[in-house]
C-alpha cells in the first residue's frame, strides 16, 4: 500500500469522515470520501482542513497530527484504536500515553474522539505510513550530509 500524503487528506466541517483531494475545479474542490469513493465537490464556503495543517497542543509546543498518528500506530501496533464512543477516562488515558504532555486545557476530549475517528478511517482506508512533505525530506538530505 502506498504511504499516505496527509497534504491531500481532507478534514471538512459538517461532513463525516475523511476526504482525499482530487482536483480544484471552478466552483471549489473536487475531493473523494475515503471511505465511500464518493466524489463530492465542496463549495469556497466550506471549511476544508488538510490533515497535515492540524497539530496538537502540548504544554510545550504543537506537535503535527502526523506525529500523533504514527505514536497512535505504534502504541496500538497498527491495530484498532480505543473506541471514540468510549469512555472519556479511558481516552484520556490513551492520549496522555500517546502524548504524556498534552495540554489538559486546549486538547478537549472531543478533538481526541476526532483523532481517533481519523485513525480509524486511515487505518481501514489508506495507510497509517506517511509520505514525507519535501522540506523535511530536505532537511534529513542535509542532515546526512553534515553527518
Amino acid at each position: 500500500m502506498e504511504k499516505t500524503d496527509l497534504k491531500k487528506i481532507l478534514s471538512v466541517s459538517g461532513e463525516h469522515g475523511l476526504f482525499e483531494y482530487v482536483a480544484q475545479g471552478r466552483g471549489g474542490i473536487i475531493a473523494e470520501s475515503l471511505s465511500t469513493k464518493q466524489r463530492t465537490m465542496l463549495g469556497a464556503s466550506a471549511k476544508v482542513s488538510s490533515l497535515a495543517d492540524i497539530s496538537i497542543y502540548t504544554d510545550e509546543t504543537d506537535v503535527p497530527l502526523r506525529n500523533v498518528l504514527t505514536a497512535m500506530a505504534e502504541k496500538l501496533s497498527q491495530g484498532p484504536a480505543p473506541d471514540p464512543k468510549g469512555d472519556a477516562k479511558a481516552i484520556k488515558a490513551f492520549f496522555a500515553e500517546v502524548i504524556p504532555d498534552y495540554d489538559e486545557n486546549r486538547f478537549y476530549v472531543s478533538h481526541m474522539k476526532k483523532i481517533l475517528g481519523w485513525y480509524e478511517e486511515l487505518r481501514n482506508y489508506a495507510s497509517l505510513e506517511f509520505a514525507e512533505d519535501e522540506e523535511e525530506q530536505e532537511e534529513e538530505k542535509a542532515e546526512e550530509k553534515a553527518e
